[in-house]
């Protein structure tokens, strides 16, 4: 029987600056950001063959700190990078017309952001991303290093759910979430089977 591959996801700790629409800001994580980092990797087994991680800060610095001190191979891929927000970088929920956002996250693939990239387009950015990553290391087990936006991509797509849905779901910083695939690069399990079940 042909190997699994098997990739744990995990989203960047609290980045400095506090909670806002960050997209492709490059803020380094807060001091309680690298303490989640490292408690959520403490929680489980470290098996993994390499480290692969979005190139923003918030990501890079935790991902390839952790890779040289398990000594594993390492790799940045800039297709996993946070959705960008455009005019709302930057901004809290506080500085945003309170319809605006609540019309966004009815329906984002309408009511984007000015300036923003589309819903669509960062839904194939994180397809075309994911195909190349499980297509290079088919058969091995990968720690991807990567945003909630990243995240909640994956989840559709993988689940088959509606893209309206995608800023609907919850990833906490630090979360931690694991995909098993098949040689064909099918799902075979996955820790957002609960979260599916629930919707």
């Amino acid at each position: 029987m042909p190997p699994l591959t098997r990739i744990e996801l995990l989203r960047h700790g609290e980045p400095a600056g506090g909670k806002r629409y960050r997209g492709q800001l490059d803020d380094p994580l807060s001091d309680t950001g690298w303490q989640q980092m490292w408690d959520s990797v403490r929680q489980t087994a470290q098996d993994w063959d390499l480290v692969v991680s979005s190139p923003l800060r918030r990501c890079r610095a935790f991902a390839e700190r952790l890779a040289r001190k398990l000594e594993l191979q390492f790799e940045v891929d800039a297709g996993f990078k946070e959705i960008g927000f455009g005019a709302w970088e930057g901004l809290s929920a506080a500085q945003i017309d309170a319809q605006q956002l609540q019309r966004f996250y009815q329906d984002p693939l309408r009511n984007s952001p000015p300036g923003a990239e589309h819903v669509r387009d960062f839904s194939t950015r994180i397809g075309d991303a994911w195909h190349r990553l499980v297509t290079r290391h088919a058969g091995r087990r990968l720690l991807l290093v990567c945003h909630a936006g990243v995240i909640r991509a994956l989840y559709v797509q993988l689940l088959r759910l509606e893209l309206q849905a995608m800023f609907r779901l919850p990833v906490g910083y630090a979360q931690r979430e694991t995909i098993v695939l098949d040689a064909a690069g099918a799902l075979v399990r996955s820790s957002f089977a609960a979260i599916s079940a629930s919707r």
